[in-house]
């Protein structure tokens, strides 16, 4: 067993230490904590980490920072949490990428995303597919149509080589038989920037940045890439509904510590970050941001890391997207 299986199974094994007293140990924090964000700020997850941030300040009663540092398909600011000091100081929040795909994208890293240790889910959300006004496409079928009247004319943009977006456009380029042009951005906010002006055509965005944007009239949300229709856009069909059955892609947010953070203090900051997600006031607030809270225990939130590297290695492999 490798990888995050064996790390669910550890973890697993190691529940009861999680939550046992800290005995004579320092008290945890005793000193700022600092949370990496591996993008650039105004994504979702730069919103959901400056959230967590402020209520866990008020909670520990410590400084709890959020440093931005971009760059490298995330993996910039990955690497700089993998070779922190693994006292729970340093700390990442991010997307899929850096947690549990990079390793099948990249030859060389100079980390290892399956040795990060799990803290929690944050949260989920749907990708929606989001595309600039004039497009000459007002449902996902003529989008399809249209690229295949135009093949290699139509782009996308994405965080980078291995984001949910790059694997999403992927995943639709293999269900419609469609081949479109990859322009990689430092983060969502300037690829959301470059849609909205005309610069590129189309992104696999979160709700939570999107809606905001088609409600202002500035972009089109063709379809929304989760199992059901959202909420939020109740009248934009699924893009299962709209003819690519088995279509799935979801952005979710981890919290994940250092290689080798002993699991008690995993378990002790799961269990405050944990309570803090399932408070009413917080709850609510991810809603309003069309986030669903996650506040998964560290066990299972090896599992899930393990379940998205399967599902997204498979897109990878069927899109023969090359290592770099």
């Amino acid at each position: 067993m490798t990888g995050w299986g064996a790390l669910a199974a550890g973890l697993a094994a190691l529940t009861v230490l999680c939550n046992a007293p800290a005995g004579a140990q320092e008290p945890y924090p005793s000193a700022a904590v600092k949370l990496v964000v591996p993008a650039a700020a105004g994504s979702t997850t730069d919103a959901l980490t400056r959230l967590m941030a402020d209520q866990l300040s008020q909670k520990w009663g410590k400084p709890v920072v959020v440093e931005n540092i971009s760059g490298g398909a995330m993996n910039v600011g990955a690497e700089r949490v993998a070779r922190a000091t693994p006292d729970g100081y340093t700390l990442l929040v991010a997307p899929p990428s850096p947690l549990t795909l990079n390793h099948l994208l990249f030859r060389e890293l100079a980390y290892d995303p399956r040795q990060f240790v799990p803290i929690t889910l944050l949260a989920k959300v749907p990708n929606a597919l989001v595309v600039k006004n004039d497009l000459p496409a007002k449902t996902l079928q003529e989008l399809v149509a249209y690229a295949k009247a135009n093949p290699g004319k139509l782009s996308y943009a994405s965080q980078g080589a291995g984001s949910t977006a790059h694997l999403s456009a992927s995943q639709l380029e293999i269900l419609g038989g469609i081949k479109m042009v990859h322009v990689p951005y430092r983060g969502a906010q300037p690829a959301l920037n470059d849609v909205v002006a005309g610069h590129v055509d189309m992104f696999f965005d979160t709700l939570t940045t999107s809606v905001p944007l088609f409600q202002a009239g500035k972009v089109k949300i063709l379809a929304v890439a989760g199992a059901e229709r959202s909420p939020a856009l109740p009248d934009v069909p699924t893009l299962q509904e709209s003819g690519l059955p088995g279509f799935r892609s979801i952005t979710w947010f981890g919290l994940v510590a250092t290689p080798n953070t002993p699991a008690t203090l995993a378990g002790k900051i799961n269990q405050d970050v944990v309570q803090i997600i399932n408070s009413k006031e917080i709850s609510d607030k991810l809603r309003e941001l069309r986030l669903e809270p996650g506040a998964t225990s560290p066990t299972d939130t090896a599992k899930f890391f393990a379940e998205e590297a399967e599902l997204w290695g498979r897109v990878i492999k069927q899109a023969n997207i090359p290592m770099q």
